[in-house]
């Protein structure tokens, strides 16, 4: 029989806080083998084992529901197939891809504002940057303005059909 380890040295084989361990262990995705009778958690080599699914199936992108799920798969691999796996895994990648475009897009915007502004030492009341994230129809999906609408006029004007172009698409998903 292996021998059953307490949550502070198995927090610390596994580089995380025990606080973590007490979380995974509320959110239903790791149990102690058993408690002491002074109530300690115990863990077996096995619950080791688990947490590095967890913690490897975290890094590379899984949520805590997800992780659920896998657990859930390699707990009833002979019920399973690899497709089911695949399928899972492949759902990720999507939702990841679509984070990424998400990204890029926000990366392209702000990319616009800050070229846009001169980034002068003068005062904040025309600038660029500022007066574009107060207009309302700048974002809005259902309003396409050819320019922005800054509510003073402003030195650097955010106007080429790129820029705004940018900056209208970023909200249009």
């Amino acid at each position: 029989m292996s021998q059953l380890i307490k949550i502070g040295l198995l927090a610390k084989r596994s580089k995380i806080s025990v606080e973590a361990l007490r979380f995974y262990e509320a959110e239903g995705l790791l149990t102690p083998k058993q408690r002491t009778t002074t109530g300690y958690r115990l863990y077996s080599s096995n619950d080791e084992q688990k947490l590095h699914f967890i913690l490897h199936a975290k890094k590379v992108g899984f949520s805590l529901q997800d992780i659920k799920q896998l657990l859930s798969l390699r707990t009833h691999k002979d019920s399973h197939t690899c497709e089911d796996v695949k399928n899972h895994t492949g759902a990720k990648m999507r939702e990841i891809e679509s984070k990424i475009l998400d990204l890029q897009k926000m990366q392209q915007a702000l990319t616009s504002l800050y070229h846009a502004c001169c980034g002068g030492s003068e005062s904040a009341e025309n600038c660029t940057i500022l007066n574009s994230l107060d207009d309302p129809e700048l974002f809005s999906s259902e309003t396409r303005p050819s320019k922005p609408r800054p509510s003073k006029p402003t030195k650097q004007k955010l106007n080429s059909t790129a820029t705004m172009s940018t900056l209208r698409g970023y909200q249009n998903d």
